[in-house]
């Protein structure tokens, strides 16, 4: 038997990407007319965290991947 794939799983994915790609385009151009941006983003990590109730919340994990997110912008806006 075979697993079948999970077709939410497969559309939150597809979201997902779709999401990084609009929000990377969108910061991209923001900061290139309104430096700072990522800076004030950036800024504000310290109040972001994971909303999870149970034993997967972890919220370093969620503000590690918005720094990745963040110097990727950075390198992406440098080209």
């Amino acid at each position: 038997m075979t697993d079948a794939p999970d077709a939410t799983a497969i559309q939150a994915r597809r979201r997902e990407i779709a999401a990084e790609h609009v929000l990377f385009k969108l910061i991209e151009y923001v900061e290139a007319r309104h430096p700072g941006l990522l800076d004030f983003v950036e800024g504000s990590l310290d109040h972001l965290g994971d909303p999870a109730r149970d034993g997967t919340k972890d919220d370093e994990a969620v503000r590690d991947i918005a720094r990745r997110m963040i110097r990727g912008a950075r390198r992406q806006g440098a080209d």
